[in-house]
């Protein structure tokens, strides 16, 4: 955009100056009740929100391409701006035309960018997924130390972990960050990473991540000398959290949000799953982007959107802390046993509103009365599960919770003071503030909307004093009020000692004119009655936000117990509602479950009124000792779903959750790596098969002992001789190398030689029946191998042509009698085998027997007992039996 000496309009100049900071921003300049953009931002957003694009006037000779959306309902346009991938200046007027004036009657209104918005920067609800966190985060390296931090800045949630970049991958997979931000230097280095995470990369100057920096960042914020109180932090860990506060500050201007003291998170702490393993057991949203059909929609019974974000985390990082596990547990079997307790706290939580959200918006100048109403919500409900929990034995969680959640009388008593049920969404609508909380406002409000009865209290006042019951208080546009009596009481008027209180105003033929001094300033009140009473409501409702957010961390404190509890109870519905159990969790080697369902997959087909075929599986090993399942069978058969319902059931415990079994025996599980399907990527240049090779390559590169692994067919998109080959060594290097628990599914048959070869590999198959050369499948899991794949019944129940069916079976059964007579014999067969053999003629149709010409003419609604009866013994006869 080249302004170079243009003459511009003093508005237009206004714009290009304040455009000139945010040249990498759409401008949304604020005209009136219109966000109006212009020039290249103009042509970008009208194409981008499908909106008519018009112009205004002329720069260095040419149109000015413009665009507007209404300010009220400006969100809507922002949100589709940055799901769209935009960064939007929202440039507001700080000033009325008014004030302006003042300065020159040209004078232009003063405008500034008052908030950046970005993807990570999100606060309104509209805006956002309330059960959904909405994370920022920022990636620091320094000399090879890297860090991760992140922050949901509408909760004031602050973390940060040591992160090698090699577990950057995965963990962007774990929290799903909408904004990464990272230095400058390594942009060039991480950005394909970041962007493959779905999440949008914002460079920023090195400057930003220098630790020296970023301590005093932290120590101005959280106004400390040292952050020992918060934990030991590396440079690195600084780096990224002085980055992510310095990004606040330029994208709010100043106003940061509420942030709570960061917490430091250890790797070793959670199950570490890489981003494979996340979308192939569709932890979070399926394969297809939907949430609907996930792991986390199929056990989400929370009821609050804090409870929602809370178990959303949880299930992304189950924990691997024995003691953190068995205190979860224990308030999960509690509510389990206690159902009174269970759906009275339930009942609560209900009317539980967002009160971190709410708290944050208040923070950053972006909150109104509704908020505070819904705080003190919060607290009722608070306050009420604090004194019923507090009257019941429960465990240590459920306890702690229950404090958290009391001494919050003294903030409860003035929200309740001040506040109607039902405020407006904006404070400068007034109305919110309960009436008798302030006398001068319900003095305002009572003049400004009963200013016609003041008038005629005081006339009636004013009548008795003089003896005049015919005196009036009138008005009109020249005196304003005014006191009229007839002239025949000219006399008494003007005389002491009515003539000291009521002054003379004007004298007409019929009629005399007066005011008070009590009058005037009535008349004065009652003009800017509703201005004044604005006035005060804003003030009231600053006041009562100061203290809100002085005690800030009390209430975030409550609000963290309240999404907790809901967990607790959500999973404890959870198991009740469908027959979970208690997993036993320990230190040991042992994988014990029985009788396990998938929890998706169980869901679905009891939507349809089908039932679920459990399965147990038993890979416990000793210590230093792999143990694996070499798992053969058809496929549709239920291979993969075994496989799945077995890490998930293992993540589930790790949670805290009860599982979908009759009896579990877990040893924690470190890792979980699972490679179940996979699919091109076109983008990098990788087939299905080198997509596979590199995510198995992950898998015996880091998995350790303590893992978890699952593998579903490896090798099968190469040649068969190369795929065995490549599938026979990884099971001997995970058996002999990794030494961990795993499931492996597998056609190649020739792999379940190994079972007797190697200590701790056993073979299991999935039960089929065949019947009449079709295969039915019974999903049993069963000790054994497969004796063959079913693939050509596998293809005649995918509805394959029969003619290719047919075909199909006689190559088979030849190839399979050619393997038997050795190598020759089977080159031969091959040779007479052509690739594109001559279909065989269509069959001709087959002929209906007697007995199916016979039925065709029977209509069994007009069939009596007896003669249904007579039918079937000549059906009988007809077939000669």
């Amino acid at each position: 955009m080249n302004v170079a000496n243009a003459s511009v309009t003093p508005m237009m100049a206004q714009f290009l100056e304040i455009k000139a900071q945010y040249p990498d921003a759409l401008l949304f300049y604020r005209m009136g009740d219109f966000y109006e953009l212009f020039f290249d931002d103009a042509v970008a957003a009208a194409e981008a929100l499908d909106i008519a694009l018009t112009k205004r006037g002329k720069h260095l000779g040419e149109d000015i391409p413009m665009c507007g959306v209404p300010v009220h309902s400006a969100e809507n346009y922002l949100l589709t701006l940055i799901r769209k991938g935009f960064r939007v200046a929202v440039g507001e007027q700080l000033e009325s035309p008014t004030e302006a004036k003042k300065r020159g009657s040209k004078s232009v209104v003063k405008r500034d960018v008052v908030r950046l918005v970005t993807p990570g920067t999100l606060t309104e609800d509209s805006l956002l997924e309330p059960r959904r966190n909405n994370f920022l985060a920022a990636y620091a390296d320094i000399r090879g130390d890297g860090a991760l931090a992140w922050i949901d800045i509408s909760t004031g949630e602050l973390r940060v972990s040591p992160c090698p970049r090699v577990r950057l991958s995965p963990e962007l997979s774990r929290l799903a960050p909408s904004e990464v931000l990272v230095s400058e230097s390594i942009f060039d280095d991480l950005g394909e990473l970041v962007e493959e995470s779905g999440s949008a990369i914002t460079p920023m100057a090195k400057g930003s991540f220098d630790s020296a920096s970023g301590e005093k960042r932290l120590f101005s914020l959280f106004s400390v000398n040292t952050l020992d109180a918060f934990g030991t932090f590396g440079r690195s860990e600084i780096a990224a959290l002085g980055a992510l506060i310095e990004y606040l500050d330029i994208t709010q201007k100043g106003r940061l949000p509420l942030v709570r003291p960061p917490v430091r998170e250890k790797a070793s702490r959670v199950v570490q799953i890489d981003a494979a393993t996340r979308r192939n057991l569709e932890l979070t949203e399926t394969l297809s982007g939907t949430r609907k059909g996930s792991l986390l929609a199929t056990i989400d019974r929370t009821l609050t959107a804090g409870g929602a974000r809370l178990l959303g985390q949880k299930l992304g990082s189950p924990s691997t802390e024995l003691s953190e596990l068995t205190r979860r547990l224990d308030a999960v079997a509690c509510l389990v046993e206690k159902g009174t307790l269970r759906e009275g706290l339930r009942d609560a939580l209900r009317r539980v509103p967002d009160m971190d959200r709410a708290l944050s918006r208040l923070a950053l100048d972006r909150g109104g009365p509704r908020d505070l109403v819904a705080l003190r919500s919060g607290i009722e409900q608070c306050l009420t599960l604090h004194e019923t929990l507090s009257s019941d034995s429960t465990p240590e969680a459920i306890a702690n919770a229950a404090t958290a959640m009391s001494g919050h009388d003294v903030t409860l008593e003035l929200l309740e003071n001040t506040l109607v049920a039902e405020p407006p969404l904006l404070a400068r609508d007034g109305g919110f503030v309960a009436p008798g909380y302030d006398a001068e406002l319900d003095e305002m409000r009572r003049l400004r909307d009963d200013g016609r009865k003041v008038i005629a209290e005081l006339q009636a006042k004013y009548a008795a004093q003089t003896e005049i019951n015919s005196l009036k208080i009138k008005h009109n546009n020249v005196l304003g009020y005014f006191i009229e009596t007839t002239a025949s009481h000219a006399e008494k008027m003007l005389a002491a000692p009515l003539s000291d209180h009521f002054i003379h105003r004007q004298t007409t033929a019929n009629a005399i004119r007066f005011t008070t001094v009590e009058l005037s300033e009535m008349e004065t009140k009652i003009l800017n009655a509703g201005g004044r009473a604005t006035e005060i409501e804003l003030r009231i409702f600053a006041d009562i936000k100061a203290q809100v957010l002085e005690r800030s961390a009390e209430l975030f404190a409550a609000a963290a117990a309240l999404a907790e509890l809901d967990v607790f109870a959500g999973l404890a519905d959870l198991a009740v509602s469908d027959d979970w159990v208690r997993p036993k969790i320990d230190e040991s080697r042992a994988f014990d479950i029985k009788d396990g369902r998938h929890p998706v997959v169980e869901k679905a087909l009891r939507d349809q009124g089908s039932s679920f075929v459990a399965n147990s599986c038993d890979l416990s090993a000793k210590e230093a000792a792999a143990s694996v399942w070499l798992l053969t069978g058809p496929n549709m058969a239920g291979k993969s779903t075994f496989l799945r319902q077995n890490a998930i059931i293992a993540l589930l415990a790790q949670l805290g959750s009860f599982v979908p079994a009759s009896e579990a025996h877990i040893g924690l599980i470190s890792q979980l790596f699972s490679r179940v399907g996979a699919s091109d990527d076109l983008a990098r240049g990788r087939s299905t098969f080198m997509v596979e090779m590199v995510e198995t390559a992950a898998i015996l590169n880091q998995a350790d002992e303590r893992a978890l692994v699952i593998l579903d067919e490896i090798g099968r998109g190469t040649a068969t001789y190369d795929g065995l080959s490549i599938a026979w060594a990884t099971l001997e290097h995970l058996h002999a190398t990794n030494t961990c628990r795993a499931l492996f599914a597998t056609h190649y048959h020739e792999l379940t030689a190994l079972a007797g070869k190697l200590d701790g590999v056993e073979n299991a198959t999935v039960a089929v029946k065949e019947w009449d050369g079709d295969v039915i499948f019974l999903h049993e899991v069963r000790r054994g191998a497969a004796d063959r794949s079913y693939g050509v019944q596998v293809a005649k129940l995918a509805g394959l042509p029969a003619s290719v069916i047919d075909r199909a079976r006689l190559v088979l059964e030849q190839l399979e009698a050619g393997e038997r007579e050795g190598g020759t014999r089977q080159k031969a067969l091959i040779d007479d085998l052509p690739l594109f053999s001559a279909a065989p003629p269509p069959a001709a149709p087959a002929k209906n027997s007697t007995v199916e010409e016979r039925l065709k003419d029977i209509s069994p609604d007009e069939l009596t007992p007896r003669d249904a009866l007579q039918l079937l013994y000549e059906l009988k006869d007809l077939t000669g039996s």
